[in-house]
C-alpha cells in the first residue's frame, strides 16, 4: 500500500537533536561575534545590526538568544556563575561553608579549562573582562550582578547550614569576604600576561588561601618587643618626655 501525505500537513523538520545543535551554533556565532566587536570597536559603538550582519541572521534571531546587548556582554560570566552555584550545591554537607565555596570556585575553573576547546577562547574571555571593567555603561551592571550573585550564594550557604539568612548574618558575612577575594583575583588576572584558566585557578587558590592568615594572623615580620610599647613602630620621633612629635604639633 502506498502511503499518501495528508493535504495541508507540514513536512517533517530536522530531528530535534540536529535543530538543537543548529541553535547552539547560531548562539555561539552571535556571542563570539558580539564579544569580538565589543572588545575591538567598543561596547557602546557596536550595534545589534552590525553583529547580525556578520553572522548573516536577522535582528529577530539575535533577540531570540539575547534580550539585549548587555546580556551578550555578560553571557560568559553568566555561564561561570551558574557553574559555580551548581558546584557549590553539590559540595559535601560536611564541608565548612568557606571550604565549600573555595572548592566550588576551583572546580568551576577546572571545568572551564576542560571544556575550553568547544567554548569561548580564554583570550577572548580575558578581553571581555577587561572591556567590562573599563566600560562605564557596564560597570554599574557588573556591580549589580555581583550583589545578586552574593545574595544567591548566601541563600545557598544558609540552606546548606540550616540557617535563616535574615536572622543569622554569618552566611552573608562569609560570602562578602569570599566575593571580595574573588573580585581581587579577577582584577589581578586581568592585569597579567598569562591569560590562561590555569593561571586564574592558581590565583584563586593563592588568594583564598591567604584570607585566614590575612584576617587573623599578625602582619609584622618583627616582634612588637623590638619596637617597644604599642602595636607598631611610630614614624614620628619622640622628645625627651616620650611624646611623639605628631602629638606635639
Amino acid at each position: 500500500m502506498t502511503s499518501r501525505q495528508t493535504v495541508g500537513a507540514s513536512l517533517p523538520g530536522p530531528p530535534a537533536g540536529l535543530r538543537e545543535r543548529r541553535k547552539q551554533r547560531t548562539r555561539e556565532a552571535l556571542l563570539h561575534t558580539a564579544l569580538e566587536l565589543f572588545t575591538t570597536r567598543g561596547y557602546d559603538r557596536t550595534t545589534v545590526d552590525e553583529i547580525v550582519a556578520v553572522v548573516d541572521v536577522s535582528q529577530r534571531t539575535f533577540f531570540r538568544y539575547f534580550p539585549n546587548k548587555e546580556a551578550a556582554a555578560f553571557a560568559a560570566q553568566d555561564a561561570v556563575e551558574s557553574r559555580f552555584l551548581l558546584e557549590l550545591r553539590q559540595r559535601p554537607c560536611a564541608e565548612a561553608p568557606f571550604e565549600a565555596m573555595r572548592h566550588a570556585a576551583l572546580d568551576t575553573w577546572k571545568s572551564i579549562a576542560d571544556t575550553a576547546a568547544g567554548d569561548l577562547p580564554v583570550e577572548l574571555r580575558l578581553r571581555t573582562y577587561r572591556m567590562i571593567e573599563s566600560t562605564p555603561s557596564l560597570v554599574a551592571a557588573h556591580m549589580r550582578r555581583g550583589v545578586d550573585l552574593e545574595r544567591k550564594t548566601a541563600l545557598l550557604i544558609a540552606e546548606r547550614e540550616g540557617l535563616d539568612v535574615e536572622a543569622d548574618p554569618r552566611p552573608r558575612v562569609a560570602v562578602a569576604a569570599f566575593s571580595g577575594v574573588m573580585r581581587l583575583t579577577g582584577q589581578s588576572w586581568g592585569r597579567r600576561q598569562d591569560a590562561s584558566v590555569h593561571a586564574l585557578r592558581e590565583l584563586t587558590e593563592l588568594h583564598l588561601g591567604l584570607l585566614r592568615t590575612t584576617l587573623l594572623g599578625p602582619w609584622r615580620t618583627a616582634s612588637p618587643a623590638d619596637h617597644g610599647p604599642g602595636c607598631c613602630p611610630c614614624p614620628f620621633p619622640a622628645d625627651d618626655s616620650g611624646t611623639p612629635s605628631r602629638e606635639r604639633a
